[in-house]
This record gives C-alpha cells, sequence and structure tokens, in this order.
C-alpha cells in the first residue's frame, strides 16, 4: 500500500514510514499536485482538508483517500492503520524517515568514519538510506520508536477487542 500525504500531515508521513510504508510527502506541494502524484502513481490520499477532498472527490475514488479529523499525529497514525487494516509489525525500520528511501544493511566497516566513534563501537549492525545516505543503527532513539508503535499496537487491540 503506498501513500501520499498533504502537507499537515508531516509526523503522520513520518511514522508510516518508520512502519515501511511508501509514503510520499512534500510540504509545499499545492493541492493539485497531491491529486495528480495520488492519481498517476497509484496512491492512497491522506488528508484533514475536507475542501481537497470535495473538490477532488471523483479523482481520488481511482486509488483512493482518508479524511482524517485528529490534529494528533498518534490518533491520525491509529486511524489510518485501523482504517487500512496496516500490519505494524513486520516492517518496521525498513524506509527512510526522512527521505522514504529503502534502508539496506551495510557492513560494520563501511560505517566506521559516518558514525560517532562510540556508536561504531557499541553497535555491529547498521543500515543506511539508499537515496540520502543516511546511517541507522538500533540505538536507543530505535528503542523508543519500537516502545511508543509497541503501545499504539495495544491500543489498537484493546480498542478493537472493546468493540
Amino acid at each position: 500500500m503506498r501513500f501520499i500525504a498533504d502537507v499537515m500531515l508531516g509526523k503522520l508521513a513520518r511514522w508510516l514510514r518508520i512502519l515501511g510504508y511508501d509514503v510520499l510527502y512534500d510540504p509545499k506541494a499545492e493541492d493539485e499536485t497531491l491529486v495528480a502524484l495520488a492519481v498517476n502513481d497509484g496512491r492512497i490520499l491522506l488528508t484533514k482538508d475536507r475542501h481537497l477532498v470535495e473538490r477532488w472527490r471523483k479523482k481520488l475514488r481511482q486509488n483512493g483517500y482518508l479524511l482524517l479529523t485528529s490534529d494528533d499525529w498518534r490518533e491520525q497514525l491509529k486511524e489510518t492503520i485501523a482504517h487500512f487494516g496496516l500490519d505494524i509489525q513486520n516492517h518496521r525500520m525498513t524506509r527512510c524517515p526522512d527521505c522514504n528511501g529503502l534502508l539496506e544493511e551495510v557492513p560494520k566497516e563501511s560505517v566506521r568514519y559516518k558514525v560517532p566513534f562510540f556508536v561504531f563501537s557499541a553497535h555491529n549492525r547498521f543500515a543506511h538510506c539508499n537515496r540520502c545516505g543516511k546511517v541507522y543503527w538500533a540505538g536507543s532513539h530505535y528503542e523508543r520508536m519500537n516502545a511508543a508503535l509497541d503501545e499504539l499496537f495495544r491500543e489498537l487491540r484493546n480498542h478493537s477487542d472493546n468493540s
């Protein structure tokens, strides 16, 4: 499933990428550009803009859209996951949260001079983005992101169990 996120959904785009989903996001994109990219690339539009949906509903029906209501990215993420039945376990950390490129595991030695010495010394597994070249490793930020996603998963499961 591939998405395109409207200008006000930057955090949502980032977290969907962390879950491994292909999400285009350009904070400068005009409505017409978003719709054209959604239609031409076969992407689902994520937006909070009711007027955009009303104006372009006919074109957007082709691939779909989700009109979100919350201003809180956590609620937006939960709504998107629930609406599309997204897998939030099996593809985590496979995309760059910054540029949407794919992450590829690389030999430790290849990042020796690209990461701080203490990081290089403390970790054995690294990945880099095939688009922007940013290097990633499973540090404390990785643990915090996974903890946040696990909590989100529990909330979603509890909500569906109580419905």
